[in-house]
């Protein structure tokens, strides 16, 4: 009862800000949000996870660095969350956006065979998916729905209708629709970034992490690319999205390898821009 009364007031004032944010226009919303998530974000969550998280990254960072770190990625997160609000803005256009790597998506259209897309939550994530549907590439993506059940339907629409139609919920039964989705030709695409309890524990920043093998597992399985994908946020206003080279997944030996080498890459995108990942989910839990 009581997470419900917490939930329904959340969800209300998440629609309220939204109202506003329309009201207001996308430019003022970004600077408002930043502000907002930069003086309210350290307050309502842990900054013993974030610490301890930092520590992983590196022990060598100085307070002032931390401090630096900590305020941007507090400042991304409510530039991300007040753009939901203007997704639909973002599909119409392509000027908020640049694609380093646009004519590696062109030849997976043009090969019309699935690939797994792999990356991680930086600067604005949905957006990654969004453009790879733009490329007219048939995709379906793996989520986790908010546990919040008042605000997660109205999410979900969001995603839905300009993110990614084909929207797949994490779990067993994902799994299935997964491989139902790879036989009817759509690639898939995740985040492999967090913590899963299914999942293997496989180095991540020299420490053991339960890390989701399921890109290795589908790769291995029917012979598919795996193609990473780092996005960052540029000045605040526009963004800027790399498509790696595809990796040839029967090169590995089996879903352990794979899901190693997927840890090092989203590492080497940590350290590009460690102020735009999210340091509040607690990855070596």
């Amino acid at each position: 009862m009581i997470k419900s009364i917490k939930y329904f007031f959340e969800a209300t004032f998440v629609y309220l800000f939204f109202i506003i944010a329309k009201l207001i226009g996308l430019s003022l919303s970004r600077k408002t949000f930043s502000f907002i998530f930069k003086k309210l974000g350290p307050i309502i969550r842990s900054n013993n996870i974030i610490d301890k998280n930092l520590l992983k990254f590196s022990n060598n960072l100085s307070d002032q660095e931390k401090k630096e770190i900590v305020s941007n990625m507090w400042s991304n997160y409510g530039m991300t969350f007040i753009e939901y609000v203007f997704l639909n803005d973002f599909k119409k256009g392509q000027k908020h956006i640049n694609i380093e790597g646009e004519e590696i998506l062109q030849k997976i259209f043009l090969n019309n065979k699935p690939v797994i897309f792999i990356s991680g939550h930086f600067a604005n994530f949905e957006l990654m998916s969004m453009e790879i549907t733009k490329k007219k590439i048939n995709l379906a993506t793996i989520y986790r729905p908010l546990n919040n059940f008042f605000l997660n339907p109205f999410m979900e629409y969001l995603r839905k209708k300009y993110v990614c139609k084909n929207q797949i919920k994490k779990g067993r039964v994902g799994v299935k629709e997964s491989i139902e989705y790879i036989k009817n030709q759509h690639s898939i695409a995740l985040m492999v970034d967090q913590r899963v309890s299914e999942g293997e524990k496989i180095k991540f920043f020299n420490e053991k992490a339960f890390t989701t093998t399921l890109p290795g597992q589908l790769a291995l399985k029917y012979n598919l690319d795996l193609v990473p994908i780092f996005i960052e946020r540029k000045n605040n206003i526009s963004f800027k999205m790399k498509v790696y080279e595809p990796i040839k997944s029967l090169r590995f030996k089996d879903k352990i390898q794979i899901s190693e080498k997927l840890n090092e890459i989203i590492e080497d995108m940590i350290i590009k821009n460690p102020n735009q990942w999210i340091w509040t989910h607690d990855r070596w839990k």
